[in-house]
């Protein structure tokens, strides 16, 4: 498989080649485009998320923590004193550094659930959730974040399976399969856990005419 910092370098790339096209075509602003560039960044990481040990979880872990401090206080500002939005955001960056991330390693196996096309889709949905209904995006804006880290994460797990072909020996590893797959075919139950939980997004999502209108203007981009 591909190492942290082939799947890091190759994850910013497209970020940057994301960015930096839509900016030029006009489809969004440079400040809308560095946060799309380091969400596709991210993504490239994402699928390692159920590693044991290794650089992403870490810097996953570290990030998440982050982003979820900063949509805290984006939320809770204007409720909270300073004193009590500290401790609260403290917390929050307590619970998902030193709380969710031993939970993932005791209950998630590498290359995994997190290593198929469904846990793409589902971060990439929350992602668009999360801006829409949360830090109150535009509708395109949203998909568009959404987009980016689908971006990402299929790069990392395209990689992997690049990673699993042996052109040297013209054979394939025992890898090969276990990354750009479409569910976790040997925990059907967690698949279908991570199915519903995709599916109980929907209702929260952005107007789909916005997706629509935002793929087709992109595609004029590449003509």
């Amino acid at each position: 498989m591909a190492d942290f910092r082939t799947h890091l370098s190759a994850a910013v790339s497209g970020g940057v080649l994301l960015a930096v096209a839509g900016w030029q075509g006009g489809l969004w602003t440079l400040g809308e485009a560095l946060p799309l560039g380091a969400l596709t960044a991210f993504g490239g990481i994402l699928p390692d998320i159920d590693a044991d040990h290794s650089h992403a979880v870490r810097l996953i872990f570290n990030t998440m923590a982050v982003m979820v401090v900063a949509v805290g206080v984006l939320l809770l500002h204007a409720q909270l004193e300073p004193g009590a939005l500290l401790m609260v955001c403290g917390g929050l960056y307590i619970g998902v550094r030193l709380v969710l991330s031993p939970i993932f390693k005791r209950f998630s196996a590498h290359r995994g659930i997190w290593h198929s096309l469904l846990a793409a889709a589902l971060c990439g949905l929350a992602t668009s959730v999360a801006g829409y209904q949360w830090l109150g995006q535009p509708a395109w804006l949203a998909w568009a974040q959404g987009v980016a880290l689908l971006l990402g994460y299929s790069i990392h797990l395209l990689l992997d399976e690049l990673y699993s072909v042996d052109l040297t020996g013209a054979r394939l590893k025992r890898s090969f399969g276990t990354a750009l797959k479409l569910f976790d075919y040997r925990s059907p139950g967690n698949s279908l856990l991570m199915l519903l939980i995709a599916a109980s997004l929907l209702p929260w999502l952005p107007s789909w005419t916005s997706l629509e209108e935002l793929l087709a203007q992109g595609a004029t981009l590449w003509r």
